[in-house]
């Protein structure tokens, strides 16, 4: 049985100070999953078995599936995350999540967010959920929060638009849709899942003027050092729904950095580089290594013990691609470190 709401909070709050005595491992990984559906596009899809076998696998394994409000409370409360620590999150709110997946996340009593679209719902979209849908689930443990009004490109300009018209335009639209999930689900998180993943660094600054957390797409754990204005997925619907290759990414870690100079993850600078300042490495530099694509490679320059310079070989292709970096744990065998750098190449 669900945890009645009143009682959540204080629940949180003695789960993670108990286990900041236990542990000092600083992670946590969020999932993201589409659609739950053995009919529809394959590359955002997971059918409904594939889905039920990761919640038995989760549950069997002693996972610690919590809610995203309480993941990003302690992240923003500086508290230390517990070992196999999992969010579980849906992108657009389509109505095989109500048919196929809710069910499911009961059975197994396990918190879930769903990020919406509220344009498209008050415009009664035929995929999406109605809002009594999402409010029924929202009774029954599920957090519903903000993904644009209707899944536009949020940091793209219109043809003649200027930075502060852009600023002025998605300013409404970000606060127009958590008034309409505050007003027809009855909470308000503040929490922002880029539409495509895909942000930049006007977008994140706005993201923060106004208080809320920005999620993205793109994989690696979380720790204590994340950026709450660009928080780490890992996709695990389409290709990614194996779960043999999911597990090795179920127990990641985050690596303990900064990004400085912060990098603008939306560029015409090609190939573009990031740099990361390590603070505690729990890694052998040589066993750090960077992935970009099967015809590129990425140039790794270390310039003293704890900063690393990543570019790339040939130039990224146009539109969204990553780098993907990992390396093994020493104290902890068998984990891995897990950091990604998502690019949007702009001509």
């Amino acid at each position: 049985m669900m945890l009645p709401t009143r009682f959540k909070h204080i629940f949180h709050a003695i789960f993670f100070t108990f286990f900041c005595f236990v542990s000092s491992v600083q992670a946590a990984v969020i999932l993201q999953y589409h659609h739950v559906s053995d009919t529809l596009p394959k590359v955002t899809s997971i059918s409904a078995e594939d889905f039920e076998a990761h919640l038995q696998y989760l549950v069997t394994n002693e996972f610690k599936i919590i809610s995203l409000p309480a993941l990003i409370n302690a992240l923003q409360s500086k508290q230390l995350l517990p070992p196999k620590t999992i969010a579980i999150t849906f992108d657009d709110g389509y109505t095989n999540n109500y048919t196929s997946a809710a069910p499911l996340l009961e059975k197994y009593q396990l918190p879930y967010t769903i990020f919406v679209n509220p344009k498209l719902i008050d415009q009664g979209a035929s995929y999406v959920m109605t809002w009594a849908q999402l409010k029924e689930l929202s009774t029954k443990g599920a957090t519903i929060a903000n993904h644009s009004a209707s899944h536009a490109y949020l940091h793209q300009r219109l043809n003649n638009e200027d930075k502060k018209q852009w600023l002025a335009r998605i300013r409404e639209d970000i606060v127009t849709s958590e008034q309409r999930i505050t007003q027809e689900i009855g909470h308000n998180y503040r929490y922002l899942a880029y539409p495509y993943g895909e942000f930049n660094s006007d977008l994140q600054e706005l993201v923060q003027e106004l208080g809320f957390v920005g999620i993205g797409q793109h994989s690696g754990a979380i720790g204590l050092s994340n950026d709450l204005t660009r928080l780490p997925r890992f996709p695990a619907s389409g290709i990614y729904s194996n779960l043999e290759t999911l597990k090795t990414k179920l127990t990641t870690l985050a690596f303990d950095f900064t990004i400085e100079p912060s990098v603008n993850s939306v560029t015409t600078l090609n190939p573009p580089s990031i740099i990361l300042n390590f603070k505690n490495i729990d890694f052998r530099k040589a066993a750090f290594q960077c992935f970009i694509s099967a015809d590129n490679q990425a140039i790794l320059t270390w310039h003293n013990t704890n900063q690393v310079t990543i570019t790339a070989v040939n130039k990224l292709k146009l539109g969204r691609t990553r780098f993907n970096c990992t390396a093994p744990s020493i104290k902890h065998s068998g984990q891995y470190y897990w950091f990604s750098q998502p690019w949007v190449i702009e001509e």
